[in-house]
């Protein structure tokens, strides 16, 4: 996204959600940054219904803080993210995603998640 404003990410989500089947995004757990002030626009157009997660509760979006975690092994902390070309970015996901997990009994996040999508078809 090129900047945290709401149009930018119902921008953003129309794209993701476009590129695969209906239903395929049906809840998203947000914090309370100013970029989901669009959220009855997420819910009405794509159907996603959205929760606010607590100030100061990250454990209410636990695979959003590991997932952050995982970056943080290609990008430190501090890091200015308007540095990063987008082949690192790709880079670094392409590596996170293709890592087995063993909280998906071993598989990828890349082979779990389009397993589920196939079931959508």
């Amino acid at each position: 996204m090129p900047d945290r404003t709401s149009l930018s990410m119902e921008i953003a989500v129309g794209v993701a959600a476009a590129q695969y089947p209906a239903r395929t995004f049906q809840t998203a757990t947000v914090d309370r940054g100013k970029e989901f002030a669009c959220f009855r626009e997420l819910e009405e157009s794509h159907g996603i219904k959205v929760y606010f997660a607590d100030p100061y509760s990250s454990w209410q979006r636990g695979s959003n803080e590991n997932e952050n975690g995982l970056l943080r092994e290609f990008f430190p902390k501090g890091k200015d993210f308007a540095e990063v070309t987008e082949e690192e970015l790709e880079y670094a996901l392409h590596l996170i995603n293709n890592r087995p997990r063993k909280c998906l009994d071993w598989k990828t996040a890349h082979e779990s998640f389009n397993e589920e999508v196939s079931h959508l078809d």
